[in-house]
């Protein structure tokens, strides 16, 4: 694996990162991702080659960590394959490259865009001191003004997006990006909207505790349990007095699973039933329609016990009879 850079001697020579790789990469790469960044630029200077295994070896990270860190940072536009190795990849022309774009007319909407332009731009202005401290990444504006334009979200929303990824340590692309999708999903474009998911992700909150707690795990959901309980109320539209009845029903089984419960609950729910009431009919109907069941079940094996009491009768009868008869043909020919 060849690198390659500018060749300089080794005592007076600096290996130089710009700026913009800790503005809009550096938090995203993980320890031993960036080691393996940092050392790959530091031997192209010299125009090194060299194997994994041995970049393994040297910076005491795994071999399968570094054909990973290397996939990474090639995806991420970081280096460049080439048929002898990689190259280092320019970030500041990269980035100029993916910020230029010729504007050499202005359309009729653009001009009807201004005023939302300009209420953008302070929004961004404010994202940009707020949550990295007035030194942004020029590829975040990009990024920013995509999102408006992807998920049509409002300057309160967009503002309100970091803030939330930045309170929980994660202002990465892939998290915003993935937290953008969440609420677009969820229709969120205005702050209204927002207020609402938010109250309907607090209730949700609520309804994992709360079923947490009745089954008895201490130690949280997993996810898939989690997925199963949003599923009950956000798709299927119950809500607590409902999963409850489901719940009480795990008392009938030893160690009931998340799956038992959900299939009770999709039961229900392909049945178009949708509330306590209409699920507590239906339940004793069934519990009649089982009892009905059982007690004709009960008559049929009484009818059938019966019946082999009366063949065994019969038969008991039969066989007397021709025993008799027999006794009396024998005493017959002893007579003569």
């Amino acid at each position: 694996m060849k690198l390659e850079q500018n060749e300089k001697s080794l005592l007076f020579s600096e290996t130089i990162i710009p700026d913009i790789f800790f503005s809009d990469y550096f938090s995203e790469l993980s320890g031993d991702y960036l080691k393996i960044y940092m050392y790959m630029i530091f031997l192209s200077k010299y125009k090194k080659d060299i194997k994994l295994n041995d970049l393994s070896k040297k910076l005491n990270i795994p071999l399968k960590t570094i054909t990973d860190g290397i996939k990474y940072l090639e995806e991420n536009k970081l280096i460049t394959r080439k048929t002898t190795g990689y190259i280092i990849t320019d970030l500041q022309e990269l980035t100029l490259h993916n910020l230029y774009s010729p504007n050499l007319t202005i359309s009729k909407e653009k001009v009807e865009q201004t005023a939302k332009n300009k209420s953008r731009a302070k929004a961004i202005e404010h994202i940009n001191n707020m949550y990295f401290q007035g030194i942004m990444g020029p590829s975040w504006y990009n990024d920013i003004d995509l999102w408006f334009k992807k998920y049509n979200f409002d300057e309160q929303v967009m503002i309100a997006l970091f803030d939330y990824c930045y309170n929980r340590s994660a202002m990465h692309r892939n998290y915003i990006q993935t937290v953008a999708e969440a609420w677009s999903a969820n229709k969120v474009q205005t702050w209204n909207d927002l207020d609402k998911y938010y109250e309907k992700q607090e209730n949700l909150n609520k309804f994992k505790k709360s079923i947490a707690k009745k089954l008895g795990k201490y130690n949280g959901l997993t996810q898939y349990e989690e997925a199963y309980i949003e599923n009950w109320v956000l798709n299927f539209g119950y809500n607590m007095d409902v999963i409850e009845i489901a719940l009480k029903r795990t008392t009938l089984k030893q160690n009931p699973t998340f799956e038992y419960i959900n299939n009770i609950i999709t039961d229900w729910h392909d049945r178009n039933l949708k509330t306590p009431a209409e699920i507590n009919t239906f339940l004793e109907q069934r519990k009649k329609q089982e009892k009905n069941t059982k007690e004709l079940k009960s008559q049929i094996n009484k009818a059938n016990y019966e019946q082999r009491n009366y063949d065994n009768l019969d038969f008991l009868y039969a066989n007397n009879n021709s025993q008799n008869l027999n006794n009396d043909s024998q005493d017959e020919n002893e007579n003569s």
